[in-house]
């Protein structure tokens, strides 16, 4: 259903409004990827405003704990209905973002309240919409201070994962959570098969985009542009994919003319890199349709084939009978690691949702390990940070299969400084014994 709104597409109170539909979705449990794709499409947004629409949630998001405890202090009662929650939140985020603001403050006020007023559900509450605003401008350094002597204040982060965070990694937990709420990079993978690192690097400087090698294959952009800017990208020169992410494929020592699993591919980054790297008998399996979809659209830009298999990786109903050389096992998990691109994930998180993940990864894993050759090779990875799906879940899973654990980097967690700068990522590569016949 499209959302007729008289306020102009380029205005700020537009792109609040937006967000703020946005920002309530993800509030009832919802994604925000999908959120912001509905929120699009429902007020017919242009796509030169959808790129607002996508930062003010991003950055609302990033801050929610912060707004969120405001608007407690700033309110009696939680703001209703949902989409005026969303607004204040949005507001509220962007106004006590520290550094330089992105917005002047009575003017972020003016579009909130042109925002609420314009909309049916929340004109009602347009002099609220004000009021509270105002007094935040008012009682900024005050509000502020307080909110911030809270965890999710401090953090913005619930404060189970906080306090779970500071459990875990004693030395390491306010870099990883700091990490976490930096934007992330533009990094690409360059593919070998079509040009070369250094070549890249020319093109890009000949179009003043300035860049430098991170990894055998990676580049990080210093300034991240809109992808369809990027030379080469349509014609399949490079991809988007995080620095740590590339480690996959280089670990998986496959070698041409090898039968390869990649389980859980979508939406095929890894499936790309591994087909860059050599030729292989590749099949990607994922158990939702939609998504290999996405597969074969990357695989597409890249000029590369592997077999698309739709399939549960805890059965074996799409297994042919024949082994496999190498398997790639990015099992599900809480996406505890990659939170910096997915600000939402720390908000729709549970925490037994740990335990449930890492039960389903242990089916899929003892699964795939029975379609490996003897000899063969099977590299564990997960986007977490939480031992529970990363380092128990490997010792346990090389106990119970007697399976020889290979050299590979382990837990990296999230960093984000000038030298380096990737996602938290888990790896551990197995090798099942005995030889072929």
């Amino acid at each position: 259903m499209t959302t007729t709104l008289s306020l102009h597409h380029d205005s700020l109170a537009f792109q609040l409004h937006g967000a703020a539909r946005a920002v309530s979705r993800v509030l009832a449990g919802g994604a925000l990827p999908l959120a912001l794709t509905q929120v699009f499409t429902e007020m017919d947004a242009p796509p030169g405003t959808r790129g607002a629409i996508q930062d003010i949630a991003y950055r609302t998001i990033r801050g929610l704990g912060m707004a969120e405890v405001l608007l407690g202090l700033l309110t009696t009662k939680a703001p209703q209905p949902p989409i005026l929650h969303g607004l204040l939140c949005c507001a509220l985020a962007l106004a006590a973002e520290r550094g330089e603001a992105a917005y002047p403050s009575f003017t972020l006020v003016d579009q909130a309240v042109a925002a609420a007023a314009d909309d049916p559900d929340m004109a009602h509450a347009k002099g609220m919409v004000n009021a509270v605003l105002r007094r935040f401008l008012r009682e900024e350094a005050m509000l502020l201070e307080q909110a911030g002597k809270t965890p999710p204040g401090a953090w913005n982060y619930p404060t189970w994962w906080i306090d779970r965070m500071r459990e875990v990694y004693p030395r390491d937990w306010k870099d990883i959570l700091t990490a976490g709420n930096q934007p992330p990079p533009l990094t690409l993978r360059v593919n070998r098969r079509r040009t070369s690192v250094a070549d890249y690097l020319l093109t890009l400087e000949q179009r003043s985009m300035s860049a430098r090698q991170i990894g055998p294959d990676a580049i990080r952009l210093l300034k991240p542009v809109p992808v369809a800017q990027l030379p080469g990208f349509a014609d399949g020169l490079i991809s988007v994919q995080d620095a740590a992410t590339q480690q996959a494929a280089p670990l998986l020592d496959v070698q041409d003319g090898m039968r390869v699993l990649d389980a859980c591919a979508a939406p095929g980054g890894k499936t790309g890199h591994l087909l860059e790297v050599a030729d292989l008998d590749l099949y990607a399996l994922d158990h939702d349709p939609r998504r290999l979809t996405r597969v074969q659209e990357n695989l597409d830009r890249l000029q590369l084939q592997a077999h698309l298999v739709c399939g549960d990786a805890t059965g074996r109903d799409w297994w042919d009978g024949l082994p496999f050389d190498r398997i790639l096992a990015d099992v599900p998990c809480t996406a505890s690691g990659i939170v910096r691109r997915h600000p939402d994930i720390r908000w729709l998180r549970r925490k037994s949702d740990t335990l449930q993940l890492a039960t389903l990864s242990t089916k899929i894993l003892d699964n795939l390990w029975q379609m490996l050759r003897p000899d063969g090779k099977l590299l564990l990875v997960t986007c977490s940070v939480w031992p529970q799906e990363s380092e128990q879940q490997a010792s346990a899973f090389a106990i119970r299969n007697q399976a020889i654990r290979l050299p590979a980097p382990g837990q990296l967690l999230p960093t984000a400084n000038a030298e380096v700068d990737h996602d938290g990522l888990f790896y551990a590569l197995f090798q099942k014994p005995g030889v072929l016949p």
